[in-house]
């Protein structure tokens, strides 16, 4: 859903060695070269980017480890349904967005 906006955050914050282009929705992003500093400074872009704050239940490498688990933590932060394969109710988190 915002894989496309994580992908163009990613190659500006991540600096990451090889090309975002070169990763799928499901790579894992640490393999790639996501240290913990680059980790940070990719949350504060998508914080900055999408109007969020991250909750602390998030603040780890399952979170950031893809970008379809950065697209899924956003879709949830911004209370916009994600498709649950397993139809589990109450995944909202109950987030305040950034004033």
């Amino acid at each position: 859903m915002y894989s496309q906006q994580i992908r163009s955050i990613l190659a500006e914050h991540a600096r990451l060695p090889v090309s975002v282009d070169e990763l799928t929705d499901e790579s894992d992003l640490y393999q790639a070269g996501l240290t913990s500093l680059s980790t940070v400074n990719l949350m504060l872009a998508l914080e900055e980017h999408f109007n969020v704050e991250f909750v602390d239940r998030m603040l780890g490498r399952k979170t950031f480890g893809s970008i379809r688990s950065l697209s899924e933590a956003i879709a949830e932060l911004c209370g916009t349904p994600a498709a649950d394969p397993r139809g589990a109710p109450g995944a909202q988190a109950l987030a305040e967005p950034r004033p």
